[in-house]
């Protein structure tokens, strides 16, 4: 098997060439932007053919000088400033790279699966893929609806598989590059082992402090979803990663502290006994994020489901127990 993997030493991207190498994958075209060292651990124990410079494989594929005896291209490549402001870069990033991409697959009839958002979905309440669900909030999420929409219209006319995945808020192993992006379960460790607390929002959109909702998914997960498919080359369309379940960002908090306080050796505790030992502390809502926030989200995983997919999805409780677990064994928190 040959494959590309753009955004290869991003978060997602580099947990699949992970889990591409552990099933004895290793022609792999690693596709990256590495201006941003800090990337390149996520690499650096990977087994890999060749590594390309974003701006020059989109080049190469525009002009048609690329090698096409590949099985499929795994799309993780974004920008995923969900905060970016420059709403050329994004869409030259995010939609035009994507649409070229495509073509390029189209052409050669290689399987194209790739990495969309559940910020296409905006405030909700709706989280199922359809259009009459979608209102993204910020131009991160338009780039992705958009992209989404071109899809949509050319699935009945593809010759080789083309899938894209709406992830909800993934976390786990390798996103410590994505900064103020990362998870909130990376936030919360790091928040913890500095100061012996954690900061939530207080509430907002008519939630409580800390009980905002999310659908948080694992890696581990988003990864699995990404293997099936690329098993299945004959299912094809647009789904949701996420758990079909959401859980508040106390749910998150409480996590993460108790998998450290287990690390250390110590007993968990509950909700009430963090925020009375103020383990747990809330902030005022962040005035530039209103309008713009999703308070609520809940994966709709029929679609899915539906395509074949039946593997159960890690908790919250679980998966952030062990994405901790692994921090501290790597040495951190010591």
């Amino acid at each position: 098997m040959k494959v590309i993997v753009t955004g290869a030493a991003g978060f997602i991207g580099s947990n699949i060439v992970r889990a591409l190498n552990a099933r004895g994958v290793t022609d792999i075209v690693a596709v990256d932007n590495l201006a941003r060292a800090e990337k390149m651990p996520n690499l650096a124990d990977r087994e890999i053919a060749d590594y390309l410079d974003k701006q020059d494989f989109i080049e190469r594929i525009r002009a048609d000088e690329f090698d096409v005896e590949f099985t499929a291209v795994l799309h993780q490549g974004a920008c995923s400033d969900t905060m970016e402001a420059d709403g050329r870069y994004m869409m030259e990033n995010n939609y035009r790279y994507s649409v070229d991409l495509l073509d390029w697959c189209r052409r050669f009839d290689i399987a194209f699966i790739y990495a969309s958002s559940a910020s296409v979905y905006g405030a909700g309440p709706g989280f199922r893929e359809s259009r009459e669900h979608e209102a993204p909030l910020n131009v991160y999420g338009y780039s992705k609806f958009l992209f989404d929409q071109v899809v949509r219209r050319r699935l009945a006319e593809r010759t080789a598989q083309v899938a894209g995945f709406r992830y909800f808020n993934v976390y786990g192993p390798r996103e410590a590059h994505k900064g103020r992006m990362a998870s909130v379960a990376f936030h919360f460790f790091n928040q913890y082992l500095e100061s012996g607390r954690v900061r939530l929002f207080e509430g907002s959109a008519g939630y409580g402090p800390g009980e905002q909702l999310r659908d948080f998914v694992s890696v581990e997960d988003a990864v699995r979803v990404n293997l099936f498919f690329l098993d299945h080359p004959e299912v094809s369309g647009i789904f949701n990663v996420g758990t079909g379940r959401a859980q508040s960002f106390n749910d998150v908090a409480c996590a993460t502290v108790n998998a450290v306080r287990r690390g250390h050796g110590k007993a968990a505790l509950t909700l009430e006994q963090l925020r009375e030992a103020g383990t747990i502390e809330y902030i005022a809502f962040p005035p530039q994020l209103v309008g713009k926030y999703q308070s609520y989200t809940q994966a709709d995983m029929s679609a899915l489901r539906a395509a074949g997919y039946a593997a159960p999805f890690i908790s919250v409780d679980e998966g952030v127990g062990r994405y901790i677990a692994a921090r501290l064994e790597s040495g951190e928190g010591r």
